[in-house]
């Protein structure tokens, strides 16, 4: 009877935790497998530190193990101007870019990054998309691509020319080699500026070697954060964009098979994503200029002239014009730039300055 009872007692234990392992082992089983993305940025690994990795990281901590986003930051999966049709065949689920940076077929493209003149500071990004009607035409130029959601758009830094040389009139941009973006770089052509395409990681190293003689790809904080200012000597105040505008995208099956709670996570952290960039810029670009040598200034401030960069301004009217031409939709865009800009101007300070 003995030995029967201690043989019950090792039977009823052993079928316990059978049940139970069973039980704790059933979400594996029956359940989904955990989503793993791998997302690329625009931006280098220092950059990509401010711009997104805080997001992502939220993100993969609050999706508790139903979702992992991996991070990789520019041209580490592919090169930048293959962006796009990457994420459209599936060899990366989403990206964080403008469309002009990635050749994105869409005619809306030359309005993502930095259109010439078409924001003055940050803040006017998400009015334009939220309250102005970007947003919709955006997610309509979208439906008619294959195989690519777009997500959000928001806005980071103005772009400024920080250089070798000083730059104080119009004249000494003639024969510059700048590392900047697509549509920025042909504008700037008729100022005699001589846009150079390379990858962002050797854009540092190619003004050490003389290949160029600066970057027309952000504003002060960056050039801080990413070492530029280590290589260049000069920052211009003047800038034909206050905000650059970029967005996220994904694979549409990649997309359409995340559960609704996860996509409407990723909304609120790409939400946060924007928030982040609008404080950590606009504190940097105002921190940073007013530097002294004693506590680390490594850019010495230009300007030129207002009277003489109205010329600029006035060419980048003209150049909306043209653009405006390119298809009905971007001529949509072009009129609510001009709308919102005139009701901006007819605000008054603290919107717009004269």
């Amino acid at each position: 009877m003995t030995n029967r009872r201690d043989f019950l007692k090792k039977a009823g234990a052993a079928t316990t935790a059978a049940v139970g392992a069973t039980t704790l082992a059933a979400p594996a089983v029956l359940g989904q497998s955990k989503i793993t993305w791998r997302l690329q940025t625009y931006a280098g690994p220092a950059l990509a530190e401010h711009v997104i990795k805080p997001a992502i990281d939220a993100f993969n901590k609050a999706a508790n193990g139903e979702m992992e986003i991996k991070l990789f930051t520019a041209d580490q999966l592919v090169p930048t101007g293959e962006l796009f049709r990457a994420m459209q065949k599936g060899t990366i689920d989403a990206v964080q870019s403008d469309e002009d940076s990635m050749a994105a077929p869409v005619d809306v493209g030359i309005f993502g990054g930095y259109f010439p003149f078409a924001t003055r500071y940050s803040l006017d990004v998400p009015v334009l998309f939220e309250q102005y009607g970007l947003k919709e035409i955006w997610e309509d130029a979208y439906s008619e691509v294959e195989n690519v959601t777009w997500l959000s758009a928001g806005s980071w830094d103005p772009c400024h020319l920080n250089t070798k040389k000083p730059i104080r009139s119009l004249e000494d941009l003639k024969g510059l080699r700048v590392y900047t973006f697509p549509t920025a770089g042909k504008f700037l052509t008729q100022f005699g500026v001589i846009p150079v395409s390379i990858p962002y990681e050797d854009a540092e190293v190619a003004v050490q070697t003389g290949e160029l003689d600066g970057m027309a790809w952000s504003g002060i904080t960056e050039d801080y954060t990413v070492g530029w200012a280590d290589v260049t000597n000069y920052f211009l105040t003047n800038n034909i964009t206050g905000a650059w505008i970029g967005s996220f995208f994904a694979n549409s099956e990649r997309w359409n098979e995340v559960p609704p709670h996860l996509q409407q996570l990723f909304r609120l952290c790409m939400d946060s994503s924007h928030y982040y960039r609008q404080h950590w810029y606009w504190g940097g670009e105002a921190k940073l200029r007013t530097l002294t040598k004693e506590n680390g200034r490594k850019l010495e401030l230009t300007t030129i002239p207002a009277e003489e960069w109205a010329t600029v301004e006035k060419a980048a009217s003209k150049y909306w014009d043209t653009i405006a031409t390119k298809s009905e939709r971007s001529a949509k865009v072009v009129k609510i730039l001009r709308e919102y800009s005139d009701v901006m101007n007819k605000a008054g300070a603290p919107y717009r300055y004269s």
